[in-house]
């Protein structure tokens, strides 16, 4: 694995062959096609995470409505050092659902929640959301919320992040990271977590060169511990974020390692180092 630039990407999906895309999603995604139809194979996934200097990645379960936690778990038993989990869970599902991320967080090494507007079309305020909300607070455990007009041919409006506002007012105590680019709204994403401080924004599905100018400003001026990087792969391949992240016109490089690196690696990963560390001590003693 190349020392010279590490990453950590905040969104892995899932590869397996023969995947049917959205035409409208592949024609916005160089070589997304081949990639779904050729699939990735666990140690193909490592493979080009080690080529691109990828040193961690949060893999996620339940996206696309796919029951595939056993994927993720079994990726985090072989690969403990390398791998954490994230589960889309439906908030239409009400206490199952709830259920469901407790016992995900305690037994399946899941790390972070995630929602969907696209999948519920309810805004990011509606109740139905409010009893996961209160369980990632309870858990300690950040939720992430999918911003901006979709690329699926589905309805965008549920994704604006002003609904954000309120459930930040609401859970104080919630990290909400707001993932996809949040595009054409990345005006309102700046305001809101200059807002809240419990507030993140994932670049997610978003080339790194095509990241609105609003958050570089932003990760330039004040916000650089609260913008992190991740590909949501296979929409996005390692190399090519590499690349173009290595492009972005950053103010110096504490700012591009924040983002390409460290932020993910305090919110997804220091919990994990410490209950490590904690149990090595414990072995000692």
């Amino acid at each position: 694995m190349s020392s010279e630039f590490m990453m950590i990407d905040g969104w892995v999906n899932e590869n397996p062959p023969g995947q049917v895309t959205d035409s409208a999603v592949t024609a916005l995604f160089k070589g997304l096609k081949e990639r779904r139809e050729r699939g990735t194979t666990l140690p193909q996934l490592i493979d080009e995470m080690d080529t691109a200097g990828v040193e961690r990645a949060v893999l996620c379960a339940g996206y696309g409505g796919r029951d595939n936690l056993s994927w993720m778990t079994d990726a985090i038993a072989r690969y403990p050092d390398r791998f954490t989990g994230s589960l889309v869970i439906d908030p239409r599902d009400g206490m199952a659902a709830v259920r469901q991320l407790e016992e995900a967080v305690n037994n399946c090494g899941v790390r972070m929640a995630r929602v969907l507007a696209l999948q519920t079309q309810l805004p990011y305020d509606h109740a139905a959301y409010y009893p996961i909300y209160a369980k990632c607070a309870e858990l300690g455990i950040p939720i992430g919320v999918n911003v901006g007009i979709p690329g699926p041919r589905v309805p965008g409006r549920h994704q604006h992040p002003m609904g954000l506002d309120e459930v930040c007012y609401f859970f104080p105590e919630l990290t909400v990271v707001m993932s996809h680019g949040g595009d054409p709204w990345a005006d309102i994403c700046v305001k809101l977590m200059s807002k809240w401080p419990n507030l993140y924004y994932m670049s997610s599905a978003y080339s790194p060169k095509h990241l609105p100018p609003q958050i570089i400003d932003y990760v330039n001026r004040w916000g650089s511990d609260r913008v992190m990087w991740a590909s949501d792969y296979p929409i996005l391949d390692f190399e090519r974020c590499r690349k173009e992240i290595l492009e972005l016109d950053f103010r110096d490089e504490e700012r591009r390692h924040k983002f390409a690196y460290d932020n993910a690696r305090k919110m997804f990963f220091d919990g994990d180092e410490r209950a490590a560390s904690h149990a090595r001590e414990d072995d000692q003693k």
